[in-house]
């Protein structure tokens, strides 16, 4: 699968997002601005590229665990979702749960971005659903271990 990047104005010195290994799940998405993200606030940080998403895929866009466990800092809508058809420039939504403000530097990595399928299904309106073990149960019905 081939996914392309269109690098926008003013961001030539930032890498192509890309894979830190070669048995990494997730590619690099970058800073293309530097700002300090306060204790409980959220940052909309841009990354300096647009996408062409295949068809059929969404690139999710999730945290990187680093940020997470020793700063606080996170995606707030994990995993965010970019849609194939959008050609606007990523960016990624931040909040720092921290307890210090946390500083971004311009190419600071800052999140991680996964291809994955998103197939379109066909919705349709039923009078009733199939019966199952658990029925309506939901929010800790299964119980907590």
């Amino acid at each position: 699968m081939i996914v392309a990047f269109k690098r926008l104005p003013g961001n030539a010195d930032l890498p192509l997002p890309a894979y830190a290994s070669a048995g990494a799940a997730g590619f690099d998405l970058r800073a293309a601005a530097a700002l300090t993200i306060a204790p409980g606030a959220i940052a909309l940080v841009p990354t300096g590229f647009a996408v062409a998403v295949p068809p059929g895929h969404e690139l999710q866009v999730r945290p990187r665990s680093g940020l997470a466990a020793k700063h606080g800092v996170t995606v707030l809508n994990s995993p965010g979702t970019v849609d194939s058809d959008y050609r606007g420039e990523i960016a990624v939504i931040l909040i720092n749960h921290g307890t210090t403000a946390f500083a971004i530097a311009h190419g600071d990595r800052i999140a991680q971005g996964i291809i994955a399928a998103a197939p379109q299904a066909k919705l349709i309106e039923v009078t009733s659903l199939d019966d199952t073990t658990r029925g309506s149960g939901g929010f800790g019905s299964t119980g907590t271990s």
